[in-house]
C-alpha cells in the first residue's frame, strides 16, 4: 500500500478507538448517577484526557495528510470529514464530563425519583455514536441515515423527561427537591446534545459518501 493509504487507515483506526473511548465515558457518566457511584467519576476524566490527546494527534494527521499530498475528491471529502469528527467526539467526552460534574452536585441529596428515561436516552445514544462511527469507518451512507432517524427518539425522550420534572416541581416548594430536578433536566440536555454531535457524524459520512451535504435541510 502507498504511504498514504496507510495513514488514511491510521487515521479511520485512530477515530474509531476515539469513538469507542466515547461510548464508554457515556455509560459510565449514566452510571455514576444510576447507580449513585461518584468514584466513577475519575474513569470519565481519565478517559477525556484521552480524547484530548487524540484530537490534537488527529489533526495534525489530517493537516500534514493535505498539506503533502494535496488530495481531492473523495479522499478530500474523508480527510475533511475525519476533521469534523474528531472534533464532534471531543466534545461529546466534554459533555460526559459535564455530566459528572452536574452528578457531584446531584449525589449530595437522596434519590428524586427512580431513573427510567435517562438510562434508556444513553443506550440510545450509545447506539447512535457505535452506528455513525461504524459508518464512517465502512462508508455505509444507509447506516448513517438510520442515525438521524433515531436522534427524534432521544429527542423525544428528552422531552418526556423535562415535562415529568416540571410537573414535580409545580408540586414542591422544596428546595432541595428543585435542585435536584434542575440537575436531572441539565443532564437531560447534556445527552440530547450527545445525540445531536451523533447526529453531526451521520451527516459527515454522508457528506463522504456522497458528497450532499445535508445538514440544517429540516430547518430549510
Amino acid at each position: 500500500m502507498r504511504h498514504f493509504d496507510l495513514e488514511m487507515n491510521d487515521l479511520k483506526k485512530r477515530l474509531v478507538d476515539m469513538a469507542e473511548i466515547v461510548q464508554e465515558m457515556i455509560k459510565i457518566s449514566v452510571d455514576m448517577i444510576v447507580k449513585r457511584d461518584i468514584n466513577l467519576a475519575k474513569e470519565v476524566f481519565n478517559r477525556e484526557r484521552e480524547t484530548n490527546l487524540t484530537e490534537i494527534v488527529v489533526d495534525d494527521i489530517c493537516l500534514k495528510l493535505i498539506a503533502l499530498n494535496q488530495p481531492v475528491g473523495t479522499d478530500l471529502r474523508f480527510i475533511t470529514s475525519a476533521m469534523k469528527i474528531n472534533s464532534d467526539l471531543e466534545r461529546m467526552g466534554d459533555e460526559a464530563v459535564n455530566i459528572c460534574e452536574i452528578g457531584d452536585n446531584l449525589l449530595k441529596y437522596p434519590d428524586l425519583k427512580p431513573l427510567i428515561d435517562i438510562p434508556k436516552m444513553s443506550n440510545a445514544i450509545i447506539s447512535m455514536v457505535r452506528d455513525s462511527i461504524c459508518a464512517f469507518n465502512t462508508s455505509d451512507a444507509d447506516l448513517a441515515d438510520t442515525v438521524l432517524s433515531k436522534d427524534d427518539d432521544v429527542d423525544e425522550l428528552k422531552r418526556t423527561i423535562i415535562k415529568d420534572l416540571l410537573e414535580f416541581m409545580t408540586n414542591t416548594s422544596d428546595k432541595t427537591m428543585l435542585i435536584r430536578a434542575m440537575d436531572l433536566m441539565f443532564i437531560a440536555k447534556n445527552l440530547e446534545r450527545l445525540g445531536d454531535h451523533a447526529t453531526n457524524i451521520a451527516e459527515d459520512v454522508i457528506f463522504m459518501v456522497h458528497g450532499k451535504d445535508i445538514r440544517h435541510l429540516k430547518s430549510i
